[in-house]
């Protein structure tokens, strides 16, 4: 598993870039290759790079195309998220971030920046794009000007955001700190002890002005000003700023050191005094002067200049007059730019003074995780299906929510989509719509060339039951039976209907062509329980309502293997009332029976019961309940009794654990067919037909589905 990192902030002004290149440095000394990624850049002039990937590709040298950088602008990613579009822009990062996981030791990624922004919506989705990457958060506090109490009060808050976003804070950097030597001390003593925050190293770096002063390069560019003199002086540290309106001589007696004096450039008094206040040793050295107004200096002043061997301070020209001029230096960022080496020594040497590099590698590059995000499994199953495009008929055609569906996933190429109904009714509701469905195949059954054969082959497998031809006729105009047909003659891979027709509707004519699997005793079914941090299976919790032992036991055997198709490793919880032998009565001598049967069948499982849920899943409850178990604690696949009790606890989940609840999935039939609920999503859709698509490669020896 590629090892990564998630850099981010709570507020603007942290020096995020300095602590990026602390650790970019520290990665750099341990690892081969190294990936630098920001998932939304600022947004940028055509033709200019974002500042902090240019400066991290140019410093470090890394082996990586600008473009595999980041994914999406800030003006672009705001305009997917408030039409309703994250999952898309969430999508978009995923791709992009799994391209580099293919190829890199470690990706070191970093947040958005926090300067004239929401800083409440850039939190959200920086939290949420590090959440579902399962990405751990170095987070980097702002610590310029607060106290003590202030510095832990704002740790406690950004720990405890975190926290409500289930996700995980590896370390953090309290940045631009001004505290004394002996406060930093104590504040780092202080948040050690935080119990928001346990055993996660927290670093204090304290302010350096190298590092959070800009220089006279940062004014040119920022105020995109022409450089008249002193262009080998840029790189001099400003201070503080001033406007010079009044007389010379008073000038004089306030300036201060590292001063940027800003005045009108046709006031030559005030440029000469500057300049000679450089060469006196009784005044401070300022940083540089700023004209005005766009005037062009005096000859005189200018040949005097010229003479002059190395102008000892520079001096830019903007066009804008002194106020506007002084009010966007107010707004000015300090930033590290790729060719200041003064300033990156000053922030890699600062950030190895303060931080224990070793012990911090220890944490980030030897990290392990277990998590698996529902959007993270949804693009598994979303990658795994486009490997082996199956092709999957969907008999209700002319329904609007197939359609939108249909239409996103021809978009993302998850399958080739047969559609069935009139066609002429299914073109005009893609106009009406405004879809286009590049790719799919659109079929009337009655009008097809396979009409007739189907009709025979439907007749001769059910003439034994009373069927007559004319009725094999209009079994095969219906468009669920017709989709039916196509998967078994094999001109489909697997069928998902149910969005309009009932379950009963969808399932029969399974029962009576496709049948069940050899070794099955009966179709059951599964959801896929995408928790915040881990996918589980529940069964069966839509098909059979009371099953005997014997069906209980083809339940629990057909949903691990289910699992195992979709990449998650089967450790089988029987549940019941009680856990053991703690209980007694007919359910529990049920379930009894139905582990001895499973374990009997499938002795290679990982398998218990009888047990109660809280044991199944909950590893201090199993050590008290059931010590012994291999199962109990760290259960997989849950084995519901009866229909009663798995379609609550499902929906109980579903609404309390705020899970996403993928299924029902049919199991135990020879080729893939799925039933969707009349209330489904287009969502909802969309995963039905990517299960059934892996389900269909499954049944075709195709899966190389990992988790």
């Amino acid at each position: 598993m590629v090892k990564t990192l998630y850099i981010t902030a709570t507020e603007s002004r942290s020096g995020k870039s300095a602590v990026t290149l602390g650790l970019m440095q520290l990665l750099s000394r341990h690892l081969r290759k190294v990936a630098f990624f920001r998932p939304i850049i600022e947004d940028t002039a055509p033709g200019k790079r974002d500042h902090d990937i240019d400066l991290i590709l140019r410093r470090f040298e890394l082996d990586m195309p600008y473009e595999d950088t980041h994914v999406i602008n800030y003006t672009a990613a705001r305009e997917l998220i408030t039409t309703g579009k994250t999952g898309l822009l969430i999508e978009k990062i995923m791709h992009k971030y799994k391209e580099l996981e293919s190829r890199y030791d470690f990706i070191l990624c970093q947040g958005t920046n926090f300067l004239g922004k929401n800083a409440a919506f850039q939190f959200d989705i920086n939290a949420e794009i590090a959440a579902t990457l399962d990405i751990p958060v170095a987070l980097v506090v702002n610590g310029h000007g607060r106290t003590i109490d202030e510095v832990r009060a704002a740790a406690r808050t950004s720990f405890e955001l975190f926290r409500e976003k289930q996700q995980e804070v590896i370390c953090a950097f309290v940045n631009r700190a001004t505290l004394s030597p002996e406060e930093i001390l104590e504040c780092q003593s202080a948040l050690c002890d935080e119990t928001s925050c346990p055993n996660i190293p927290i670093f204090i770096l304290p302010e350096e002005p190298g590092l959070s002063k800009p220089t006279m390069s940062d004014v040119k560019v920022w105020m995109n000003a022409t450089v008249l003199f002193g262009q080998t002086r840029l790189d001099t540290l400003v201070q503080d700023y001033t406007i010079a309106a009044m007389q010379a001589g008073h000038f004089l007696e306030h300036i201060k050191q590292g001063m940027l004096v800003v005045t009108p450039g046709d006031r030559s008094d005030i440029i000469l005094a500057s300049l000679v206040s450089r060469y006196s040793s009784a005044t401070p050295d300022i940083a540089g002067i700023l004209l005005t107004g766009g005037f062009t200096l005096p000859n005189a002043v200018t040949a005097l200049l010229s003479g002059w061997a190395g102008a000892p301070l520079p001096i830019l020209s903007v066009p804008e007059p002194t106020y506007p001029a002084l009010q966007s230096l107010m707004n000015i960022k300090a930033r590290i730019e790729p060719d200041d080496h003064r300033k990156i020594n000053t922030a890699i040497s600062l950030f190895e003074r303060t931080v224990n590099t070793e012990d911090l590698a220890r944490r980030i590059i030897n990290r392990r995780s277990s998590r698996t995000t529902p959007m993270m499994f949804e693009f598994k199953l979303i990658e795994q299906a486009k490997r082996h495009k199956m092709r999957i008929v969907l008999p209700e055609g002319e329904e609007d929510r197939i359609l939108r569906a249909a239409e996103t996933l021809c978009q993302r190429e998850v399958a080739d989509l047969i559609l069935l109904g009139n066609i002429a009714n299914i073109r005009r509701r893609m106009v009406d719509l405004g879809l286009e469905l590049r790719g799919a195949k659109f079929i009337q059954p009655t009008q097809s060339a396979e009409y007739e054969e189907y009709v025979q082959t439907y007749y001769e497998m059910r003439k034994s039951k009373g069927i007559t031809l004319d009725e094999a006729r209009d079994r095969m105009a219906d468009a669920t039976y017709f989709g039916t047909m196509m998967v078994y003659k094999n001109a489909a891979d697997g069928m998902v209907s149910g969005s309009i027709n009932t379950t009963a509707h969808t399932i029969r004519p399974s029962f009576e062509i496709i049948k069940t699997k050899p070794g099955s005793s009966i179709v059951s079914s599964i959801f896929l329980m995408c928790l915040k941090d881990r996918v589980l299976v529940f069964g069966d919790c839509a098909v059979n309502p009371n099953p005997t032992a014997p069906q209980l036991a083809d339940i629990a055997i057909s949903s691990a293997h289910t699992a195992q198709i979709f990449g998650i490793t089967p450790r089988v919880a029987m549940l019941s009332y009680s856990t053991g032998t703690s209980g007694k009565g007919a359910d529990v001598d049920n379930v009894i029976e139905a582990t001895k049967i499973a374990k009997e069948r499938a002795p290679e499982l990982l398998l218990d019961g009888p047990i109660q849920y809280d044991a199944a899943i909950d590893p201090d409850v199993a050590r008290t309940k059931a010590p012994d178990s291999p199962v109990a604690g760290r259960a997989t696949v849950f084995i519901f009794p009866d229909l009663n009790t798995g379609n609550n606890t499902y929906k109980a989940v579903q609404r309390a654990a705020g899970a996403i609840a993928i299924g029902p999935i049919l199991q135990g039939l020879n080729r893939p067919v799925n039933d969707l609920s009349r209330g489904c999503t287009v969502p909802d859709i969309i995963n039905t037909v990517t299960i059934t698509s892996i389900q269909a490669q499954a049944e075709k020896g195709l899966i190389s589905f990992q988790n």
